[in-house]
């Protein structure tokens, strides 16, 4: 059964933001970042309780910009998705979760070294360039399913 419910168009439009954001840090980059995206449409609280499908995770606007650098900036992310990329895609949909974006519902690529907090939210780990953050405990237990 898979993580969430999706749609083919679902598949193509997550492949293209995990592409986007991570794809100078290759194939597990790009999964850990679909593990964010699917994460932010299982969890029920914090700033994403009113999200339940891949392109309300994308789309979402908070404090007047896209949540997702790259929706605001174009690049990639206006680019047709390829084939390896929806594969990757659909394995996050469908069941791939690894740390250090298990849990995580944020990420960010920080000119510096990894803060042990973001926003109040704590560190879970690195790849390459990005720092995960989930949240802190007690306050988003549907994540952790």
């Amino acid at each position: 059964m898979p993580r969430i419910k999706y749609k083919d168009s679902d598949v193509a439009l997550m492949a293209r933001m995990m592409r986007a954001e991570a794809e100078g840090e290759g194939k597990q980059g790009m999964l850990y970042v679909g593990n964010v995206i699917v994460n932010r449409a299982q969890a029920d609280c914090l700033d994403f309780q009113d999200l339940r499908t891949v392109p309300q995770v994308i789309y979402q606007v908070q404090g007047g910009n896209y949540s997702f650098e790259a929706v605001q900036k174009g690049n990639v992310f206006y680019n047709r998705a390829r084939e390896s990329e929806k594969r990757l895609a659909k394995r996050n949909l469908d069941y791939w979760r690894q740390q250090p974006g298990k849990y995580a519902l944020w990420y960010f690529n920080p000119y510096g070294p990894c803060p042990s907090t973001w926003y109040g939210q704590p560190f879970a780990g690195q790849y390459l360039n990005h720092c995960y953050y989930e949240p802190e405990a007690g306050t988003c237990a549907s994540v952790y399913r």
